[in-house]
């Protein structure tokens, strides 16, 4: 999970909140304590750590309650509030004009990610559906262009670079034409880094910028740097009037807090984040929807997205059954195979907010676990499909042998699936039960929980 610790931080200090008899002054007074030590952890401003302490505090206690809330679930929305606020509250997309060759180019400090990303933005964009083309103008790293190069052709995404020479402004212009001849919609520039460098990378921006004229200058960011990322982010903003900001590998970094907030008090917008070391580990940046999944309440227009991308559809017969927990085996491994195409399962989840409820085993089903279950159910009878109750231990046996596995991993797999039914059963069931005015799952009807309920 992206800050993983820093979200159990925030989301144990909620739960204290939650579940205390009364939100009174020594209640919120503990939340504060417990919050300050979770930002604080994650390497986020003193000052702006305790800045946000007092206006909590004050808050907490001032506001008048809205109809129908407790205090308790109030103070959960200020929090919320307030952690967005330190990351800004609007999110930034890229903005990609029709009939044109958008040129994009990417600068950073060396080290920080920025040759990666430039490919992980490529297949982003590719996987909506705009034609991309990647130059690499990064004439001073060794083998930057070969790295760059394999990373795109896995793509499918045109690429150009000259390998043998040393003007990266000259490269960068001539892979501009290059592209555009070729119908791209958007072109990304990579460009050289420089090592903890501020003044030299600025300056090469500058070059190579007044020669391509690009539409929009981003700075990669590592997030390992913390609360220093101001530096180089502050120094950016300082140079460019048309400059966003990527934050980089926040999913190991325990630092990650401070670099987003760090940012983000620069005024320099972010409009994606790195989430780990796959191509595919990329998102755009949305500062409430980032809060509400370190706080354990999801992110669905994140989840959205990835739906989108991955073109699924949804079945109103099985989403159906998947919401009342009456879903056979070979529905649960639907399922899998469907959160599957987002991404890995443990990050879907996180979207939806279920990362800190879902048993750990069930986040970490892996590729070739998925390819045995296949197998195993291949094993079985249309009765055993549908009622795996039935399965005992000599039919645990009879599955082991034949699929070829042992009657452990059968039985893990029955176990899997009891374990989904069970909380989906529970979590469906308080969806549907619902409050006014809740939205329901794509494609379910009000009567149709109606034909359920009865």
């Amino acid at each position: 999970m992206v800050l993983e610790k820093l979200g159990e931080g925030l989301r144990n200090a909620i739960n204290k909140i939650l579940r205390s008899t009364v939100a009174d002054k020594a209640a919120i007074e503990e939340l504060v304590k417990e919050l300050q030590r979770a930002l604080l952890t994650a390497d986020v401003n003193v000052e702006l750590v305790f800045e946000l302490s007092e206006k909590i505090q004050k808050k907490a206690f001032d506001e008048t309650l809205p109809p129908g809330i407790s205090r308790r679930e109030h103070i959960v929305k200020i929090v919320y509030d307030e952690l967005t606020n330190i990351l800004g509250r609007k999110a930034y997309s890229l903005e990609i004009k029709p009939g044109k060759a958008n040129v994009i180019m990417l600068v950073g400090i060396q080290g920080s990610g920025k040759t990666t990303t430039v490919a992980k933005i490529a297949r982003y964009l590719g996987r909506r559906g705009v034609k991309t083309g990647v130059v690499c103008a990064d004439t001073f790293r060794a083998g930057a262009y070969e790295q760059l190069q394999q990373l795109v052709d896995e793509l499918g995404v045109l690429f150009y670079g000259d390998p043998n020479s040393k003007n990266s402004v000259a490269v960068a212009k001539k892979g501009i034409e290059n592209l555009q001849k070729e119908g791209c919609e958007v072109i990304i520039v990579d460009t050289s880094g420089r090592h903890k460098e501020e003044k030299g990378l600025m300056k090469e921006m500058q070059d190579i910028a007044k020669a391509i004229q690009p539409q929009e200058i981003i700075l990669v960011v590592d997030g390992t740097l913390g609360q220093q990322a101001s530096t180089q982010a502050r120094a950016f903003k300082d140079t460019t009037d048309i400059g966003s900001i990527i934050v980089t590998k926040l999913d190991g970094s325990a630092r990650g807090g401070g670099a987003l907030s760090a940012v983000s008090a620069t005024g320099a917008p972010i409009k994606f984040i790195g989430i780990g070391e796959k191509i595919e580990d990329i998102e755009s940046f949305n500062p409430t929807g980032f809060v509400g999944r370190l706080l354990g309440m999801g992110d669905l227009q994140s989840l959205l997205d990835r739906v989108k991308e991955a073109e699924i559809t949804t079945d109103k017969d099985a989403a159906m059954a998947l919401l009342s927990g009456r879903f056979t085996l070979k529905d649960f491994y639907n399922s899998m195979e469907q959160l599957k195409k987002m991404g890995p399962i443990s990050k879907v989840l996180e979207l939806l907010g279920l990362g800190a409820k879902v048993p750990k085993d069930l986040k970490d089903v892996a590729d070739d676990k998925m390819g045995n279950w296949k197998v195993m159910m291949q094993s079985m009878t249309k009765e055993e499909l549908v009622n795996p109750k039935m399965i005992d231990r000599p039919r645990i046996i009879r599955i082991a042998r034949g699929s070829g596995t042992q009657p452990r991993d059968v039985k893990e797999l029955i176990d899997q699936y009891f374990a989904a039914k069970k909380m989906a059963k529970m979590m469906g069931k308080r969806r549907l039960r619902g409050k006014p005015g809740m939205q329901l799952p794509p494609g379910i009807t009000p009567d149709q929980i109606k034909k359920w309920k009865g």
